[in-house]
């Protein structure tokens, strides 16, 4: 397992996790939900966003991504998926946020179903649904759209394995697809034409920022008028 996660952390700082254990010695390492309010004050403060809710959503979609990345790379690479329950962070980190396994344990999976079901508890039932209870908390941002910038992570994650593992592309494609049709994913978006296509059913907001537009799966062809 860190053998595959040392692997896949070649592809770039969202798919990087440290399973080094000699990282319990900083102080600043912190389990999710703690410090999801102090990922929100940094987001918002680097984009100057005026609205509490959009930095959330921003950051949310970020932290989503950096959540996939690793476990979705593990999987569709070397077929096994870490646990991210004894995962920890630094909070108010800049960047891609740091991530820390305090113990390096998982499964083998085999085929897109099995899978699926081991990404889905690893990333959602282990972290993702706590994530999302305290950015609601923070910010009152409705459920679906949490939910779609779940879905757009994951989608975008599988778009950068893809392109960085053209051997796993077919199989990203077939992960997509039944992760997209699991618990809270369920109704997120739609697979729109070949490939990793996708259209979410919510709009993350970041149209709402000075000098934003829309996302490429935004539900919008259009911003909407305040």
């Amino acid at each position: 397992m860190a053998d595959a996660l040392a692997d896949v952390a070649g592809i770039g700082p969202f798919f990087a996790v440290s399973t080094d254990p000699a990282e319990e010695v900083d102080p600043l390492w912190r389990s999710f939900p703690d410090g999801v309010a102090a990922l929100i004050e940094v987001t918002a403060a680097r984009m100057g966003a005026a609205e509490a809710r959009v930095a959330a959503s921003t950051a949310h979609l970020g932290l989503a991504a950096r959540l996939w990345s690793p476990v979705l790379g593990s999987a569709l690479v070397h077929g096994v998926v870490p646990s991210l329950a004894p995962l920890r962070h630094r909070a108010g980190a800049p960047g891609a946020v740091p991530l820390w396994l305090a113990e390096v344990r998982g499964l083998r999976v085999d085929g897109p179903a099995e899978a699926a079901e081991a990404v889905y508890r690893s990333v959602v039932e282990e972290q993702l649904e706590g994530v999302n209870a305290a950015v609601h908390r923070e910010a009152r941002i409705a459920d679906g759209l949490l939910w779609g910038n779940a879905a757009s992570a994951l989608v975008g994650a599988l778009r950068v394995l893809a392109t960085a593992r053209p051997a796993v592309a077919g199989r990203c494609g077939e992960l997509a697809g039944a992760l997209l049709g699991t618990g809270g994913l369920r109704g997120s978006g739609t697979a729109v034409g070949p490939g990793l296509g996708f259209r979410r059913r919510s709009c993350c907001l970041y149209y709402r920022v000075s000098g934003g537009g829309l996302c490429g799966d935004c539900c919008f062809t259009t911003a909407p008028r305040s």
